[in-house]
């Protein structure tokens, strides 16, 4: 588990493949996530990037101002109905492709 938004950071930022590994799929509580977006900026695509970050998280990341970090959430293989159909209508087009590609 992941316990701070430092520790999410120097995960993500390591040379080390296990490390690496480690932010892309441990599970973190829900107020590290909210740190990290709040805290480095620069983060959030790879925030959406994480295997298990809840649904609540995804819910901020869909509305993100950066195209990257919502089609990030796009990529969710758990993407709620509700996100889809948010990001269906996205103002990028990459993200609404993503979402057109999923298969039901």
């Amino acid at each position: 588990m992941i316990n701070s938004a430092e520790e999410f950071v120097r995960l993500r930022n390591s040379e080390k493949m296990d490390e690496y590994l480690k932010a892309a799929w441990d599970d973190a509580p829900f107020e590290v996530w909210l740190e990290v977006i709040k805290m480095y900026p620069d983060m959030r695509e790879w925030v959406a990037h994480n295997k298990s970050i809840p649904v609540e998280i995804m819910e901020i990341l869909a509305d993100d101002v950066d195209e990257r970090v919502r089609f990030n959430v796009a990529t969710k293989n758990r993407l709620p109905e509700h996100l889809q159909l948010i990001l269906a209508k996205d103002s990028d087009s990459s993200v609404r492709q993503r979402i057109v590609s999923i298969k039901h």
